[in-house]
């Protein structure tokens, strides 16, 4: 059974850091790209970072560039999104996806970041 368990999320105040996880099982890793998604309250869904099936090629949305990291540990099967200098607007559920194919094949349940003083 494919899952994807995300976690970390939270109420954090602005200027401070998250770092969110998604633990997948079920599928072989190591073979997809895996993204971080983010929806808010009447807006868009946003992609806000990808990872490569090595971890070698990282993107970013302009929106979290030079404050947001993406990561993966192909052994613990999991991928991880650093948040640092976190803003209101960056409040969301936060969700991770597995891509393979040019497509996200299986995604998780999502994670809620607020940020708020």
């Amino acid at each position: 059974q494919v899952q994807l368990v995300e976690s970390g999320g939270g109420l954090v105040q602005p200027g401070g850091s998250l770092r969110l996880s998604c633990a997948a099982s079920g599928f072989t890793f190591s073979s997809y790209a895996m993204r971080w998604y983010r929806e808010a309250p009447g807006k868009e869904r946003e992609l806000v970072a990808g990872i490569s099936n090595t971890g070698g090629a990282t993107n970013y949305a302009d929106s979290v560039k030079g404050r947001f990291t993406i990561s993966r540990d192909n052994a613990q099967n999991t991928v991880y999104l650093r948040m640092n200098s976190l803003k209101p607007e960056d409040t969301a559920v936060y969700t991770c996806a597995a891509k393979l194919g040019g497509v996200d094949r299986y995604s998780g349940q999502g994670t809620q970041v607020t940020v708020s003083s």
